[in-house]
């Protein structure tokens, strides 16, 4: 039996836990090619690089053998549109990126609308408040996926969005599914089927949405897209669905992802745990550093060269896919002291856990500050919280990397302050 490449033992399942290991034997060729000619970039200053690089496409369009597994990425600036989806700008490149992205950031952030997320704050720190008080009401033993990390962003990004209360049960099943069909262990057309499923059922829910916020518009960010009349105009009505779309499940599933890995990790790390109860100031530069440590997304795939580009001595040809493996750079020794430590005041903390160059995270800002305030509240009010196992058990996608659920005991909830 040929023995796997490391690459496809990072992909599969049973190194979900702990592929950093792996990503250490990747880093050894930081710029591989596959069997089926795409190629993997692994560390830090050449992903860099590649991420401010115009000749590097996000046109999944451009490379046929892109458009499939691009159906299958359902998530923020790391990956591609859903199934069936008008391409939102994160598949695009610029010019089209770049206008379609401000007219979405218009109503998102600086310098349109500064407050839009700074203004969430109050309520972020309510939310939290009341699912840790809820805390009490059920038994020693919780779920940290379920009880926090999950139901934080999720109502923030419907509140955000309009979404209706109760809704987002409606949605989560279907981005379940969407998700599993990311799964490398699956078979294509068990995959195909699976996006097929999701993806009738979340465009006519954010259809019949749009047209309910431009019938009757409130303040919330789809309203304000949806009757747009700015200087760009409004984005057509197939693009506003996508990207409506995009932005409800980014602006969640990453987020559970790095709320329940910062917890798994303070859990591993007791010291630090402390010092984020005695300190709750710490949180600022401690989510930092776990989005170098334990990022939410593995890797970019869905990238193709649009002219020959010379790297670490390899030269990847036009017209060739690649993948930028984000979670290997961020712990790349050429770049970082001690990578494989977790130290919240970092100082040199330059990291890829939010992409980088006109693909930034869209919603990084968001997602910090959920991250701070739910990592806070979990050091601060949780008594003696403990593993009941380690490792976890964990999602099936590879790049989109986290706990599914995440079990603790306590011996109690402190009072809120």
């Amino acid at each position: 039996m040929t023995q796997a490449s490391t690459w496809e033992q990072i992909l599969d399942f049973s190194n979900r836990a702990n592929p950093y290991p792996l990503y250490d034997e990747l880093r050894r060729t930081p710029v591989a090619r596959l069997a089926d000619g795409s190629y993997l970039v692994s560390t830090y200053a050449e992903i860099a690089a590649l991420l401010h690089d115009p000749r590097v496409s996000s046109d999944i369009t451009r490379n046929p053998a892109d458009v499939a597994a691009g159906a299958a990425a359902v998530g923020d600036d790391n990956d591609g549109d859903g199934p069936g989806m008008t391409p939102t700008f994160l598949s695009m490149d610029p010019p089209d990126h770049d206008k379609f992205r401000r007219i979405a950031m218009r109503h998102f952030g600086p310098p349109t609308t500064p407050g839009r997320v700074a203004g969430m704050e109050t309520r972020m720190a309510e939310i939290v408040t009341d699912l840790v008080d809820n805390m009490t009401t059920t038994h020693s033993r919780i779920d940290v996926v379920d009880d926090l990390a999950y139901p934080l962003p999720v109502t923030v990004i419907c509140e955000l969005l309009g979404v209706p209360p109760g809704d987002e049960q409606r949605f989560r099943v279907w981005v379940d599914v969407a998700l599993q069909s990311t799964d490398p262990g699956l078979d294509p057309e068990t995959q195909q089927e699976k996006r097929a499923e999701a993806g009738k059922e979340l465009r006519a829910f954010m259809e019949e949405l749009v047209e309910a916020h431009r019938r009757t518009p409130g303040p919330d960010l789809l309203s304000a897209m949806a009757t747009d009349d700015g200087p760009e105009g409004r984005m057509p009505e197939e693009q506003l669905v996508s990207t409506g779309l995009l932005l409800l499940i980014a602006g969640h599933e990453t987020t559970v992802n790095l709320i329940s890995n910062g917890a798994l990790t303070l859990l591993r790390h007791p010291a630090e745990l402390q010092r984020l109860r005695d300190d709750p100031g710490l949180a600022i530069p401690m989510v930092e550093e776990l989005l170098r440590y334990e990022p939410p997304v593995h890797f970019v795939p869905f990238r193709t060269a649009l002219d020959d580009i010379d790297i670490a001595g390899t030269t990847i040809p036009a017209g060739a896919s690649l993948t930028l493996v984000l979670a290997s750079g961020n712990r790349d020794p050429a770049h970082v002291a001690h990578p494989d430590l977790f130290i919240p005041d970092r100082r040199n903390n330059q990291h890829l856990g939010f992409g980088g160059g006109i693909h930034l995270c869209f919603g990084a800002p968001l997602a910090r500050l959920e991250a701070q305030i739910a990592l806070t509240a979990f050091a601060t009010r949780l008594e003696n919280p403990r593993l009941v196992s380690d490792p976890p058990p964990y999602r099936p996608s590879p790049f989109l990397r986290g706990p599914s659920h995440l079990l603790i005991d306590i011996d109690g909830v402190a009072s809120r302050q």
